[in-house]
């Protein structure tokens, strides 16, 4: 727990902005010269703030500049860098190989411009997952191509690694929880309407209600699977489609309807926590939100798909990149999380390969301890204490 003790800093809230090259067939982000990246974030100082390690936060498309946890981290004397990918707010042509080179280039920044001496990747929700995938690479780099077939070098970009890893009210991978979120009873992708009523979770005529039975749920996530994977074959099709037509740089956006259908937001005894429910999830009823616009991976294109969204083929897999590193690592779970629960957490620990690791659970804390403040408070005091336990903050 927190010391009450504990000073206040004042916080001085620096711009970040790196632009580096990158040679791409085709121009995927927009505006700006091609074959040039830029990027942009926030250094969160803390002034006369005596320590030499920076806590970096960064999403896949999230701008986590306001949320509260990083704030409250460099308030308590914590220099916090919060780090916004090539793709902000608008992951339709995200690539997640790009995202961690993204990543590179700000710790890079971190230790050779700003002088710390120690980087931590501070995991949050989303980017819990994105933090694993780049610490693996840097410790044991593999990837030439994207799942794709382009050429993305990061072998070649040298990523520097990471002294350690929090995963803070983190998921497993984008991919796993689009497809344990996906909506296995649609049957036609171009026509939502068209669906099997027994696998439709908001049909009341549905007989299977809750609780549900351990074989329909075996029959709902078999489902899933099983659309996420018919999805990437049509892409995988339309790529081979436009590569024979002459046309191998070419794009296609397409609509992913129904990506809120969890058993988990309507039987609250499936993998049970203290969340609000049922009928809610952290974006609110799981019903509406299941094919509004700003639902999970609402708009795709097939690139991308391919690299943040499919099942079998996104390389950004938490669990299974936590057995690749070897650095420390903490995890926190909020135990009335209504985005990520207790098995995210349970199975990130599980993937990580080595004992050097702490779990904690903070009990009622709900996901971005909006109205919170003493959860918010006891989640810096776990990390402030392990960071001291591990040596990470030392003195000038």
């Amino acid at each position: 727990m927190a010391d009450a003790a504990q000073p206040t800093y004042e916080v001085e809230r620096l711009p970040i902005y790196l632009a580096y090259r990158e040679k791409s067939s085709f121009k995927e982000t927009y505006g700006g010269a091609m074959d040039q990246v830029v990027v942009e974030g926030q250094h969160l100082k803390p002034k006369d703030s005596p320590h030499k390690t920076v806590l970096i936060f960064m999403h896949p498309t999230g701008v986590m500049n306001l949320l509260p946890m990083p704030n409250a981290l460099a308030r308590a004397g914590i220099p916090v860098m919060t780090c916004g990918s090539r793709y902000p707010h608008n992951d339709s042509g995200l690539i997640m190989e790009k995202v961690i080179l993204d990543l590179g280039a700000y710790v890079c920044y971190a230790k050779e411009k700003l002088g710390y001496e120690t980087v931590v990747l501070a995991g949050w929700s989303g980017g819990g997952s994105l933090s694993m995938f780049y610490q693996s690479q840097a410790e044991q780099p593999d990837i030439t191509a994207t799942p794709a077939g382009d050429p993305v070098d990061v072998v070649g970009a040298n990523l520097v690694p990471a002294d350690a890893v929090l995963q803070l009210a983190a998921h497993v991978s984008r991919a796993i929880t689009l497809t344990e979120w996906l909506d296995p009873s649609i049957l036609d992708e171009l026509d939502p309407s068209k669906r099997d009523p027994e696998l439709d979770l908001y049909n009341p005529e549905n007989t299977n209600q809750p609780p549900y039975s351990q074989d329909y749920l075996d029959r709902f996530r078999a489902a899933q699977i099983a659309r996420s994977e018919k999805i990437s074959a049509w892409v995988h099709a339309k790529l081979d489609d436009l590569k024979a037509k002459g046309t191998p740089n070419d794009e296609f956006a397409f609509v992913v309807h129904g990506t809120m259908a969890d058993p988990r937001w309507l039987d609250l005894s499936i993998d049970p926590n203290d969340r609000k429910g049922p009928n809610w999830c952290y974006m609110g009823d799981p019903r509406v939100v299941n094919m509004m616009p700003a639902g999970l991976a609402r708009y795709s294109s097939l690139r991308s798909w391919l690299s943040q969204w499919s099942y079998r083929e996104s390389r950004a897999d938490g669990p299974k990149c936590a057995g690749k590193i070897t650095v420390p690592v903490l995890v926190i779970e909020n135990s009335a999380d209504d985005g990520c629960t207790p098995s995210h957490a349970q199975r990130i620990m599980e993937g990580i390969g080595h004992d050097n690791k702490e779990k904690h659970r903070i009990d009622g804390a709900t996901h971005y301890y909006l109205g919170q403040p003493e959860k918010m408070a006891e989640a810096v005091g776990i990390t402030i204490e392990w960071l001291h336990k591990k040596g990470f903050l030392r003195a000038q």
